[in-house]
């Protein structure tokens, strides 16, 4: 199996209209997706430190479902499984400058979904990590909930948040392949139908990301030139996280 460098150098150099189509979508989903997570991740780790009994549970039961079933199975649950129950169907939505069809908004619910529930167990270590005398010291002058949660807790738990957090945005910048099983076209799928079909390509047996060595058509050189894009993002992704948390230490 020859490695094609006209063909490598080509992809990485000149992508073509429908591989940067589908590598904006795979950027946004994780980055969406990813601030939603965090979002979700902050108020499920609040409610397990709530004193409410109830809110406790509801908050474990959520985390518990989301952490021990497949990623792909919420995927296809929350498109499919709640449109063939006639419990609630994704319709897409026409803003005029922005169209969001209804597999993407279900992608971004499940990612988010999924994300918050370990961001959840993250923020809640890192706010457990501050000393419990400083919150003590803040009720004492009067400060609200969540005024203490704003300027004393959280951001001395960033210190804590911010390095795990970052190696998640790299799993969800993977993660997104999986949303491939309800139609959407990620810059993983744009790869397989550009160079299916097409003269030269061989079957490859290395792994791409995920299981990428189940696809019977692959060109080498399409392949490296995309994993090396997405490495270089990745690895830009892991500077931000580096200063984010040379900056939380100072």
């Amino acid at each position: 199996m020859a490695f094609d460098w006209g063909f490598f150098w080509r992809y990485l150099l000149e992508p073509s209209s429908v591989y940067l189509h589908g590598l904006w979508l795979t950027l946004s989903l994780s980055v969406i997706s990813q601030g939603l997570g965090t979002v979700i991740g902050l108020f499920a780790a609040l409610g397990r430190l709530s004193r409410f009994r109830s809110i406790q549970a509801v908050v474990r039961f959520y985390v518990w479902v989301m952490r021990g079933t497949p990623l792909l199975v919420q995927i296809v649950f929350i498109y499919t499984g709640l449109a063939a129950g006639n419990i609630f169907r994704f319709e897409d939505i026409d803003l005029g400058i922005i169209f969001l069809p209804g597999n993407i908004q279900a992608a971004i619910v499940a990612l988010s979904l999924n994300e918050g529930a370990y961001m959840s167990e993250i923020i809640r270590a890192g706010i457990a990590s501050v000393d419990i005398g400083q919150t003590e010291a803040a009720k004492s002058l009067g400060m609200t909930y969540w005024k203490l949660m704003r300027r004393i807790i959280l951001p001395q738990a960033a210190r804590v948040i911010i390095p795990p957090l970052g190696n998640d945005f790299n799993g969800m910048l993977k993660n997104t392949t999986l949303v491939s099983v309800i139609g959407s076209l990620l810059a993983f799928d744009q790869f397989y139908l550009m160079t299916a079909g097409q003269p030269g390509n061989e079957t490859a047996t290395s792994v791409f990301f995920v299981y990428l060595n189940s696809f019977p058509y692959l060109k080498l050189g399409y392949g490296s030139a995309l994993s090396l894009i997405l490495a270089a993002i990745i690895l830009v992704c892991t500077a931000v996280q580096m200063a984010m948390t040379r900056r939380s230490h100072a």
